[in-house]
């Protein structure tokens, strides 16, 4: 058994090269597929991150890998296609005696955890997939997507932020930069240009076509990085699909309401959650909420409110988003209700 606090990394030799795989918790298996520039360790030292896979790690014997040529999987090897990483994964699956596996796969791991399921039906029992999308051309443009590439490319620092950008759109300066800086110590510039690039040349259409496994298909409606839209044709595509709407903009689970996507994960795997308790209410708002608050009914944007606090527009969402939660409503403007009436609407 693998304590929850305890994360194993350990290498394997597969028939794609060296690959860093972990574990953590207990009970039955469930493969978490890689991330955007992952790195085990670097990645469990955010406290977020880890407050996220541990919730998972109670149920199960959570999995995880640098895909190959990326992260602690080491500098040596090449970007690998889609039908290559999955062949690695099953021969990872294989070395480790894992017979039986749920498997989450959450933005471009969304299309490995389809092939997965797609070709190992008799092994994979659940499927979820979270932020996936289906074309990896249907993200964005094309001159968009070649403009990112190229940044990143030329100028790691800049193109680094710019994704930063993306992928935490209600975080604040602090919080960017180091992000910014987590990607560059996961991977060579060369790495995540390559890396991005077959992101968007991912196709797993034919993958999610074949999938007969009990599919849960999970997307936040505001999504920046991969577009609502796309989560719901990831779930047209796959037969009987069970489609969930999850509210908030961040693209990574485990920012945000990361509780109410792990709820929505447990329960798309087959384990019941207990009620979540009702949020606090007004009295655990800070000063520093209800002064935003008031100004937000006031009808002033963040921009406005920033300018007239001395704080940053990320400062100001962070702290909206902050009150929201402890209000339990879901827009600003009913979080600035609630406080006018110092109860939430109903």
């Amino acid at each position: 058994m693998l304590r929850v606090e305890d994360q194993v990394v350990r290498h394997m030799k597969t028939v794609g090269g060296d690959i860093a795989y972990s574990a953590v918790g207990s009970g039955p298996a469930l493969l978490v597929g890689g991330w955007w520039c992952s790195h085990l360790t670097l990645n469990w030292e955010d406290p977020l991150f880890r407050a996220y896979l541990s919730g998972l790690a109670t149920r199960f014997t959570v999995l995880r890998y640098d895909q190959p040529g990326r992260g602690m999987s080491g500098s040596a090897g090449t970007t690998i296609g889609l039908a290559d990483e999955i062949a690695v994964i099953t021969d990872l699956l294989d070395a480790l005696g894992v017979a039986r596996l749920a498997v989450l796969g959450a933005s471009s791991g969304g299309a490995v955890a389809a092939g997965l399921a797609a070709r190992l039906p008799d092994r994979v029992h659940r499927l979820v997939l979270y932020g996936a999308f289906a074309r990896g051309a249907d993200i964005a443009p094309e001159s968009a997507r070649r403009a990112m590439v190229d940044t990143i490319s030329a100028h790691w620092g800049l193109g680094s932020r710019l994704l930063a950008d993306v992928f935490l759109p209600g975080a604040d300066h602090t919080e960017r930069d180091r992000f910014a800086q987590f990607q560059r110590l996961s991977a060579t510039a060369d790495q995540a240009a390559r890396s991005l690039a077959a992101t968007y040349e991912l196709d797993a259409t034919e993958y999610l076509a074949a999938v007969t496994t009990p599919t849960t298909v999970l997307h936040r409606r505001e999504d920046r990085a991969v577009p609502f839209a796309l989560g719901v044709d990831v779930a047209r595509r796959i037969r009987r699909a069970t489609f969930v709407e999850l509210h908030g903009e961040n693209h990574f689970p485990w920012r945000g309401d990361a509780t109410a996507v792990a709820d929505a994960t447990l329960r798309a795997l087959g384990h019941p959650v207990r009620p979540r308790p009702a949020p606090p209410g007004p009295d655990a708002l800070t000063e520093r909420e209800r002064e935003i608050l008031r100004l937000v009914a006031e009808g002033l944007t963040d921009a406005q409110i920033g300018e007239r606090l001395t704080l940053s527009p990320h400062t100001v969402h962070r702290h909206v988003a902050n009150a929201r939660t402890k209000l339990g409503v879901r827009s600003r403007a009913a979080a600035a209700s609630a406080l006018r009436t110092d109860r939430p609407p109903t």
